[in-house]
């Protein structure tokens, strides 16, 4: 049985609708378990998500999840920080020779999609401090990868990442990059370091199937542990899973490990089969495809139609075919609803409007913005 303090503890979290799911390593005794405590530096307020308050004293199992219920009870241990009371003078800390994420709490991963996946872990660490996500840019060059379009336009990351902003506590996460050239061989424990020493982070949050270091080598407990050593908070948080629906059309070929977890495998195999709904579920938004034009390659515009050649795209286009209900951006107000179809070699718009060469016809036009709705297929 276990000890009075840690019965108390127990008791408190079921008041809470706490579910914690200790992964205990082989051979540990739970007469440890009287020796936790749980350790808060700042004011907490309960979590809106499933995430994991990470604080391990005493070499406690280090591996906690909870549930979103939050707590009506006096006296409860409130979840996570009051993000939105954070001073606004906070990422005034920065100088010169200072890393920009000095004082941040950085989300870990790969963001390709930008999709409600990340939006979590963008959310957590906004109610920790000021948001970052870090990732690593050149991994393809030094790992000879083939190139692949970006699901999101770079020129468009920070419109969306500016959609976030109610989530995050009315900041924008930025994002931070680091050359892959330059962590590539790093152990998990060097590359804790460099958040720690060099990037002078005040915390991590990843998801529970990260991994890091050398060969990925590290996984979410290690990191926990790693940051408690070098005065990090760390904030693990459980995958975020597509509990809407399956697109019957995905490819079953999708890494087991990610089977039913929000990806940006998912949204690159719904968009290869066309379905725009799914891929607006795994989004958290609508699919904006950019087109640019350029010197050699030119939109050509007509009064009901308009075409560019797939060579101006910027980002990853659904499948071939018609896409009804779809929006064309005229500037930042001006929308005009249109049909897009994609052919092998082109993107068409068609509008029911005939002023198009009108509009466009005595400017420069460089950049189409296409969105596509839900039910565009």
């Amino acid at each position: 049985m276990l000890g009075g303090g840690v019965s108390r503890i127990s008791h408190h979290f079921r008041e809470c609708d706490l579910h914690f799911h200790l992964g205990l390593p082989f051979g540990f005794s739970y007469c440890g378990l009287q020796s936790f405590h749980l350790s808060f530096p700042w004011p907490l307020k309960p979590c809106l998500g499933g995430i994991a308050i990470i604080r391990k004293q005493n070499r406690m199992p280090s591996k906690y999840y909870c549930s979103s219920t939050p707590s009506k009870s006096s006296g409860e241990i409130p979840l996570l920080f009051d993000c939105c009371s954070q001073q606004e003078d906070e990422r005034e800390i920065l100088s010169d020779g200072i890393s920009a994420v000095a004082g941040g709490i950085v989300a870990l991963g790969k963001f390709d999609a930008l999709h409600i996946g990340h939006r979590e872990l963008a959310v957590q660490a906004s109610r920790a401090g000021p948001p970052f996500l870090l990732s690593f840019v050149g991994m393809a060059k030094v790992l000879g990868w083939e190139h692949r379009a970006p699901i999101v336009a770079k020129c468009d990351r920070k419109r969306v990442l500016s959609s976030w902003v109610p989530y995050c506590c009315n900041m924008v996460p930025e994002e931070f990059h680091v050359e892959f050239s330059s962590v590539r061989h790093l152990s998990p424990r060097q590359f804790v370091e460099k958040l720690s020493k060099e990037l002078r982070v005040r915390g991590v949050v990843a998801g529970e199937n990260y991994r890091f270091g050398y060969k990925a080598a590290g996984d979410a407990l290690e990191l926990v542990k790693l940051c408690e050593e070098y005065g990090m908070e760390a904030y693990i948080i459980k995958s975020v899973m597509d509990k809407n629906r399956c697109s019957a059309n995905i490819n079953s070929s999708t890494n087991s490990k990610e089977r039913g977890q929000v990806s940006s495998t998912r949204v690159r195999e719904a968009l290869a089969v066309g379905d725009m709904r799914y891929v607006s579920e795994l989004l958290g938004r609508q699919h904006r495809l950019i087109l640019m034009a350029t010197d050699q390659e030119r939109f050509n515009i007509g009064q009901y139609k308009m075409s560019a050649p797939k060579s101006c795209l910027l980002n990853l286009a659904p499948k071939e075919g018609l896409y009804e209900k779809c929006s064309l951006f005229l500037g930042q107000e001006n929308v005009m609803q249109c049909r897009v179809v994609i052919d092998t070699k082109f993107v068409y718009v068609e509008t029911d409007y005939g002023g198009l060469s009108d509009i466009f016809g005595t400017q420069n036009l460089q950049f189409l913005h296409i969105e596509f709705s839900d039910s565009s297929s």
